[in-house]
């Protein structure tokens, strides 16, 4: 069996017709004052990319992308794990400038995750990039705009409970900035799950940075690819899950890497042979612009702001025969 925690007492504050009516009512209206919070515009993305373009994101390197062979182009395609780097090439191609970007749903089957109450092989998400400058790379352009984005959360939130009175989520407005060695050094005999668990218990609303490069201990806080974010200047959002008791990441962000940046953090990963492909190369002659962006998980904001206790009940997965009666006898009312 996948793991799955039963939160004690837990009964869906609506039922499934009217579940349905507020998923859509949080979909249209955190997009909407997204797009308005940070000058986006909403593009159509590809489900899928060549294998060859490089455009695809190898998450932590071990994750098995979904493949398949396209005769009529003579090209093997992988069904996209994040939109990453096809939104910077993007921005390029359709002429964005400083100060504007885009944001577009992002859909993606991830075959190798470990299925919990808030893992699917389903992903389902906000991706958004917008054109900074150089001067605009640094830690605390990357705070202010997650903060924007937690403002975005909030207000959103506020307007579902207008809308629906049964549902209200408590959320803290008040973001925590702290690094992930920062993180570690507070905790250092936990793991880092454990620490996000401890320090969102006490602060509720977190951004924790630099992510993705080793810490003192020599080992990083977590995964990130090395061609995407700038691992110095990225973060992950959480906010404190009532119903779980637990941190919850809702958005991974991050002011994308430079020609320096990638360069070193492609050395640093092993990974020299991705300075052939395409995008890389044009990454490194300074062809592509500089950007922030991120992704936000629709199906987990959802979970988030419904006060829900498993992720099967915003969206439609597959889960073993284990997981469906346990959530079956609980009353967790899977789609």
């Amino acid at each position: 069996m996948n793991k799955i925690v039963i939160p004690e007492h837990y009964k869906p504050s609506l039922d499934v017709y009217d579940t349905q009516k507020a998923i859509s009512f949080i979909k249209r209206t955190f997009q909407d004052n997204l797009a308005t919070a940070l000058s986006l515009k909403r593009v159509s993305a590809p489900l899928f990319v060549t294998e060859a373009s490089g455009l695809n994101d190898n998450l932590n390197g071990y994750e098995r992308p979904v493949s398949f062979d396209v005769p009529a182009v003579g090209a093997e395609a992988q069904v996209v794990h994040s939109l990453a780097k096809w939104k910077r090439m993007a921005l390029k191609k359709y002429r964005f400038y400083v100060g504007n970007g885009l944001y577009t749903d992002m859909n993606a089957i991830r075959r190798d995750e470990e299925l919990d109450n808030i893992h699917s092989i389903y992903v389902d998400q906000w991706d958004w990039e917008k054109v900074i400058t150089r001067e605009d790379r640094t830690l605390d352009y990357l705070a202010r705009t997650a903060d924007t984005i937690v403002q975005t959360i909030c207000d959103t939130a506020e307007q579902l409970t207008n809308h629906f009175p049964a549902v209200s989520a408590k959320l803290c407005r008040q973001l925590t900035v702290i690094s992930s060695q920062e993180l570690e050094d507070l905790y250092p005999d936990l793991t880092p799950h454990e620490r996000e668990d401890a320090f969102l218990k006490e602060h509720k609303t977190v951004l924790i940075t630099q992510i993705g490069g080793k810490l003192k201990s020599g080992k990083p806080h977590d995964g990130r690819a090395p061609d995407y974010d700038d691992w110095d200047l990225n973060g992950d959002i959480l906010f404190y899950n009532e119903v779980l008791q637990r941190a919850f990441e809702i958005s991974s962000m991050g002011i994308r890497v430079d020609e320096k940046s990638l360069d070193r953090q492609l050395t640093l990963a092993g990974c020299e042979e991705r300075r052939k492909l395409p995008f890389h190369q044009m990454l490194l002659a300074g062809q592509l612009p500089l950007t922030i962006g991120g992704g936000i998980g629709q199906s987990r904001l959802c979970m988030l702001l419904m006060g829900r206790a498993h992720i099967g009940e915003v969206q439609s997965s597959i889960w073993d025969q284990e997981t469906l009666q346990a959530c079956e006898k609980a009353g967790i009312p899977l789609l």
